[in-house]
């Protein structure tokens, strides 16, 4: 099981990967791609279970999210893995 201090600096670690991925080395002041990462215990207490990491402001996430889940609301149930 991962500690809150081992989660946040794995998190801080792939969120540094992940945008040098998308947005290149050196990072430019003005990035083209923002990103979200979500990680969540399963088995979590409701309300307590979800963290994340992003390279962009809370209303940019809050948008994308909204996106995301009309794009997974509107769209027939689906079952297996990508």
């Amino acid at each position: 099981m991962m500690t809150d201090s081992h989660t946040k600096d794995l998190m801080q670690a792939m969120a540094q990967a992940i945008d040098e991925a998308i947005n290149g080395r050196p990072l430019p002041a003005e990035k083209q791609f923002g990103f979200v990462l979500l990680i969540f215990a399963k088995d979590g207490e409701a309300g307590n279970r979800t963290n994340y990491v992003s390279n962009c402001d809370r209303r940019d996430i809050l948008a994308a999210l909204k996106e995301i889940t009309a794009r997974f609301e509107g769209q027939a149930a689906q079952s297996g893995r990508a």
